[in-house]
């Protein structure tokens, strides 16, 4: 990473306390201790009892640089609300919000703006301003008058024209993801958009490139495209990448973006089964959208009891807003008519109402002869009718073919539609 850092670029490296010492010495010995800048206390959660030790609530974000060339654009907060009742107590209830008091008298002598305003003598020093800008500032507003030509007028300054504190290294205004944030992925290591959002626009401009090796659900590329970045997204896992691909496009549609690393043909996709076919399940279930049962997310090559189903689509076609469910099970080996009964007795055990048999290999025609005698299901709200039992086939896939089936609802949780912040450019997610 340092070596494809730029001279403007920075490094945020994010680590719960337990590490944070470790690893700042490695950095160190990467960036060089004079390119450290800081170390962040982010409070992710509320204080919870501890038998022997004071609640630990926080993580640690280290803070590095390349060189002295470091883009900072300084990141405000709002005021504390305290600060804001004892320091903003006027307000002309003019729709402009609640002000204080702030001395017009200049700070050094200026004989030459020593005059007398509005019956006001001038102060010692001489004003603050000249009279073309105090004439200006009274035709706005902007100048409060005391009843007593022997006090001074003063400048009102708005509360809504303060940018805010200027944020340090305590960050304590940003919650972590809970069960009911809008932005809930169920990414266990999903982090808030706005921490992201924060870390980016401090450290980068409009137009620059981000890069996030170790992408998870895309909370970082999803911040970038918002803040009118380029980016860079890595993750080793095909789970990871199809929810990163899921959550762009619900945030952006119509984005354009490239994957590389995924089989974009046949042979690619059977090398994939041959090299790790529980990346290859992961990856053929993102071709139809449906999520993973069966696998932890976020963790490659484990896989637990599926029962027979490798995969979810949920769906809603009645009132009363009852889920139904599309299994699906994933084939990269030979395949034949037993499997597809099988899939028929499963679909019975679980309750569902359509089976989707995804088949690296070319289905038999006694195995689309039993899928056809599975018969149909019934759509309630439209009354379509599709098949109980579908094979799909990768080629199929690759070819843009998907499941006969009701609009899926709720397999995924949404993420948060954004305005695409800039032209939808080719964008690169990489795959190692």
């Amino acid at each position: 990473l340092h070596r494809v850092l730029k001279p403007t670029g920075s490094l945020y490296l994010h680590c719960d306390p337990t590490a944070s010492h470790y690893l700042k010495i490695i950095l160190d010995g990467v960036f060089g201790p004079q390119n450290f800048r800081n170390e962040i206390v982010w409070k992710r959660t509320s204080a919870h009892s501890d038998a022997k030790r004071w609640s630990p609530v926080s993580d640690t974000l280290l803070y590095y640089v390349k060189s002295d060339k470091l883009v900072w654009n300084p990141q405000h907060g709002d005021h504390d609300p305290g600060y804001v009742a004892s320091k903003y107590r006027y307000d002309d209830e003019d729709g402009r919000g609640p002000y204080q008091l702030d001395n017009m008298t200049s700070p050094n002598p200026r004989p030459n703006l020593m005059y007398t305003w509005m019956g006001h003598a001038s102060p010692s020093l001489g004003w603050r301003y000249s009279q073309e800008t105090m004439q200006k500032l009274h035709d706005e507003g902007r100048i409060w008058y005391p009843d007593n030509k022997d006090k001074r007028p003063r400048l009102k300054r708005y509360l809504n024209e303060n940018i805010g504190r200027i944020l340090d290294t305590i960050w304590a205004d940003i919650p972590p993801i809970n069960s009911q944030a809008a932005e809930r992925m169920g990414y266990p290591t999903q982090k808030p958009l706005a921490l992201l959002e924060r870390i980016i626009a401090a450290s980068s401009n409009a137009g620059d490139l981000v890069l996030d090796p170790f992408c998870g659900c895309g909370t970082t590329i999803d911040a970038a495209q918002r803040l009118e970045r380029k980016w860079i997204g890595i993750d080793i896992t095909h789970l990871a990448i199809a929810l990163q691909k899921y959550r762009l496009q619900d945030a952006h549609p119509g984005l354009a973006i490239r994957v590389v690393g995924e089989p974009e043909d046949v042979g690619a996709a059977r090398q994939l089964a041959q090299d790790d076919r529980f990346q290859f399940q992961w990856w053929a279930l993102s071709l139809i959208r449906a999520r993973p049962l069966g696998g932890e997310v976020g963790k490659a090559g484990k896989k637990g009891a599926d029962k027979g189903v490798d995969g979810v689509i949920t769906f809603m076609d009645e009132a009363g807003g009852k889920l139904k469910r599309a299994i699906v099970q994933v084939k990269s080996g030979k395949v034949s008519s037993r499997d597809i009964r099988d899939l028929v007795g499963t679909l019975n055990r679980e309750q569902a109402q359509i089976g989707l048999f995804v088949t690296l290999e070319e289905p038999t025609r006694d195995m689309v002869s039993e899928a056809a005698s599975a018969g149909v299901y019934t759509a309630a709200w439209s009354q379509e009718r599709y098949a109980a039992v579908q094979i799909l086939t990768i080629a199929e896939l690759l070819r843009g073919a998907r499941p006969k089936m009701p609009h899926a609802y709720g397999t995924f949780k949404d993420a948060p539609r954004a305005t695409p912040a800039s032209a939808a450019e080719q964008q690169g997610m990489e795959m190692d």
